[in-house]
């Protein structure tokens, strides 16, 4: 009993966390794709994408705009109320489709041909390789997994520990423990790039990429 007491508190403080953080921004802080989506998604026949941990929407408007059928999740209303009206402003209400999961407990029901874990990481307990093995069985034959995590301390983060470790693209996709006869890794990378904090901050940051390909 004491366990279940500790998971439902763990679940509300999460939920909380990111509906405050998103609600007490008061505006839209980034609407604007993560690079490493837009560079793998671009190269892709479009079809119905599942943008797991949405925010904002500025992954979700890039995949409508270029002609895909996104459903974006998010655990915060806020955040999904900001995707909803982005999309409207951009005339693409019909393409996106909104879901608040708290993806400990339920993920969204179909299957996709592409779907975005970006930066799906929280400072509360998280079942994040089960939610991660799910999507990757919710792939249609031929369909990708892209998941994308920080990989480096950010000055502006939430967790400023510079002792923090950061797993490898290799510790990530081994810990799907995905079937290799039915999945294959596509990239296992480590890039830099330059990135812009909330308040116009810039430093060199470390993204870890694991790609993932269900085999048709």
């Amino acid at each position: 009993m004491d366990e279940c007491i500790r998971e439902i508190h763990a679940a509300n403080d999460a939920a909380s966390f990111w509906e405050q953080l998103y609600r007490g921004k008061g505006s839209v802080w980034k609407d604007t794709a993560n690079p490493l989506l837009a560079e793998t998604a671009r190269h892709l026949t479009p079809g119905h994408a599942l943008d797991l941990g949405c925010g904002e929407g500025g992954d979700t408007l890039w995949l409508a705009t270029h002609e895909w059928h996104v459903t974006a999740v998010d655990i915060a209303p806020t955040a999904l109320q900001r995707t909803s009206r982005l999309a409207a402003r951009n005339g693409l209400e019909s393409s996106v489709r909104t879901e608040q999961h708290d993806l400990a407990e339920t993920f969204p029901s179909g299957t996709f041909d592409l779907i975005s874990a970006q930066y799906l990481q929280t400072p509360y307990a998280f079942p994040r390789a089960s939610v991660l093995r799910r999507a990757a069985h919710a792939l249609t034959p031929g369909g990708i997994l892209l998941i994308v995590d920080h990989g480096s301390v950010r000055p502006w983060a939430w967790n400023t520990d510079p002792d923090t470790r950061f797993p490898s693209p290799e510790d990530i996709y081994d810990e799907l423990a995905l079937d290799t006869a039915r999945w294959t890794p596509q990239r296992l990378a480590t890039p830099q790039r330059v990135a812009t904090g909330p308040g116009g901050q810039t430093a060199t940051v470390t993204d870890t990429v694991v790609a993932v390909r269900r085999l048709a």
